[in-house]
């Protein structure tokens, strides 16, 4: 414990363009926080691991660490290579351990990883856009595209963790953007992500004009990309998060094409329009409600998770 039995979690949220760590208070408020630039592994995990020594140090120290990083992932506690980073389009960065990153007494603590998208799920369903509902999907649209699924308030995992992200969409008749991603090419992720649009475009969504082509291509992709999760997994909500969708002008048009992609097969009130003519996709699929914070919050709500784990034995 810290100093007057004071609890203590490290958190980070690791990210492909930065890292934000954080020390938190037992109720997930920072006390201190750092935004460090993603480079390459070994300063970028030097700098967060200086940060929270030192954090420590002026705060008392952490009894637990919770990381949601970008992946893919080893989630299996049991593996060998258990919080390593696999084959990720992240240059320089596969095999890469993310434990590596933690202050020596941390390496020692209860500790948690998953994806910053599965993170952000959980923690938009406890505190944040999906509280109240059992499942939630968030769908990140940034330097990449991920999906992160709470089903039944538990984060999914299984052979791996969901990578909708690179579901392949139809492509659009006038769209000859060859994608952008270096695996496989014309998936959602190498069609509608940060660098896919500055790509095609030659510049990103938010120096575009709002009756710019480039808004009703990007609404079709991620409207394939929702419809496919809905599907798929069914949730209740659907949260769409990153820089890209800051782009409110997004939102409307993507819920258009999720019905259009849907094609009418789900039959659910959730999808379908109130006694006052006003759509209920406008509840169903929307912005985080914790905003930037979620992906920090749900590392938080991890380490949390195995600091009480740990103490239930």
């Amino acid at each position: 414990m810290s100093a007057g039995g004071t609890v203590r979690i490290a958190a980070v949220e690791a990210g492909g363009t930065k890292m934000i760590a954080a020390l938190c208070d037992a109720d997930g408020t920072p006390l201190e926080q750092a935004r460090i630039a993603t480079r390459d592994p070994q300063a970028t995990l030097a700098e967060v691991r200086d940060f929270l020594e030192a954090a420590q140090g002026r705060h008392g120290a952490a009894q637990a660490s919770g990381v949601a990083s970008f992946g893919p992932l080893t989630l299996d506690p049991g593996a060998a290579d258990f919080a390593h980073l696999r084959r990720t389009p992240k240059a320089g960065w596969s095999g890469t351990d993310l434990r590596a990153m933690l202050p020596a007494n941390l390496r020692a603590a209860p500790f948690a990883i998953d994806t910053d998208v599965n993170a952000a799920a959980l923690a938009e369903q406890r505190h944040g856009a999906g509280r109240g509902l059992a499942s939630v999907a968030y769908v990140t649209v940034g330097t990449g595209i991920g999906v992160g699924l709470v089903l039944d308030g538990r984060p999914v995992h299984g052979l791996l963790h969901p990578e909708a992200g690179h579901l392949w969409p139809r492509r659009a008749a006038d769209d000859p953007f060859p994608g952008a991603c270096p695996f496989h090419g014309d998936c959602v992720e190498g069609l509608a992500s940060g660098p896919a649009i500055e790509a095609r475009w030659g510049a990103a969504l938010d120096a575009l004009p709002p009756d710019h082509r480039a808004f009703d291509l990007q609404a079709d992709y991620l409207g394939q990309l929702a419809a496919q999760v809905i599907l798929l997994a069914a949730p209740e909500r659907m949260v769409f998060g990153g820089g890209v969708m800051a782009q409110q002008a997004l939102f409307p048009r993507l819920r258009a094409r999720t019905r259009h992609w849907l094609g009418g097969y789900i039959d659910s009130p959730m999808l379908s329009h109130d006694a006052h003519g006003r759509d209920r996709l406008d509840d169903f699929i929307v912005p985080p409600a914790l905003g930037a914070a979620s992906g920090l919050r749900g590392a938080f709500e991890l380490g949390r998770d195995a600091l009480r784990a740990n103490a239930a034995g």
